[in-house]
């Protein structure tokens, strides 16, 4: 259904903590051990030293994402999968009930049953030509932002590989491809989720290691907002508004201590089974547009 947990192993538990709580995050718990953050819809974010041995073995150095949690509907579709995956892989089931193995790449992935909550998000309401969102209500100043939910992932792979890397979602677990890039990766949105795309497999890198994770937030406006709050609290930017061609969302990306990149995100396509995958021989261009500046002479 859903992304449920991403599990990063940091050398430094507070700085990164930090930075999600700077982000918009909930902090849920710390302690010696780590630290626990979590966003509107109850999906976790969880920080664990990189020694810890409960967590899975890198795929690369240095902080990283080191596993991440796919949320199911039900008890019975997360029973079907263990049965299915210890077919051919090794598998454990820790004591919260989560399903714990590695996928093809060597990424550590998990299952466990969603435990979804429902904030209510406040619409300001858009205008333009004949359609009116906002009528005599002013917008009122920008508070703090808050992410709504982890929308997507993107992993770097090696491009030996790739395609059993891409089968083992497709096949496997049911993703569903929406845009094949073949100079580039494999977009796929999860079977139970509508969103254009839950997580992107590139292996244009040709290394495996966390890209970014990806956040979504209410409004245009909280993706500057939120990227804004980041700028003045040290965090540093990593690439400037935009829209996305693929997904078509608008986007900000800041650097992350805890490895990769994240994203504030909004207004991305949302799809369903008639969506045909899309198969681009050529990489489309990667933004529809960025913003420019000739102030001070910066562009």
């Amino acid at each position: 259904m859903r992304i449920e947990r991403a599990v990063y192993a940091v050398d430094d538990i507070q700085e990164c903590t930090r930075f999600f709580e700077d982000f918009g995050l909930d902090l849920v718990r710390r302690d010696e051990a780590g630290a626990e953050l979590a966003t509107a819809v109850g999906q976790q974010v969880r920080l664990r030293r990189t020694d810890d041995p409960e967590i899975p073995a890198p795929v690369e150095d240095g902080p990283t994402l080191r596993e991440l949690v796919w949320g199911v509907d039900t008890q019975e579709s997360l029973d079907r999968l263990r049965t299915d995956l210890a077919s051919d892989r090794e598998i454990r089931v820790d004591d919260e009930g989560v399903l714990h193995t590695l996928d093809e790449t060597g990424f550590g992935i998990g299952f466990a049953v969603a435990d979804v909550r429902e904030p209510e998000v406040a619409d300001p309401g858009v205008n333009s030509h004949r359609t009116v969102g906002r009528f005599n209500r002013p917008l009122d100043p920008p508070g703090r932002v808050k992410p709504l939910k982890i929308c997507h992932v993107a992993l770097n792979i090696p491009k030996a590989g790739k395609e059993k890397a891409v089968d083992f979602y497709l096949d496997r677990l049911g993703f569903r491809a929406t845009d094949v890039v073949e100079p580039m990766g494999v977009f796929m949105r999860a079977p139970g989720d509508c969103d254009q795309h839950t997580i992107l497999l590139c292996h244009r890198p040709d290394r495996a290691g966390i890209n970014h994770t990806a956040y979504e937030v209410a409004s245009f406006d909280d993706v500057i907002n939120g990227a804004n709050h980041m700028i003045d609290s040290g965090w540093r930017e990593a690439r400037k508004l935009g829209r996305h061609t693929i997904g078509s969302n608008v986007f900000r990306f800041v650097h992350a201590p805890c490895g990769g990149r994240v994203e504030y995100a909004a207004d991305m396509d949302r799809v369903d089974d008639t969506y045909d995958t899309r198969v681009h021989e050529t990489t489309p261009p990667h933004h529809l547009w960025t913003l420019k500046t000739n102030r001070d002479g910066d562009e």
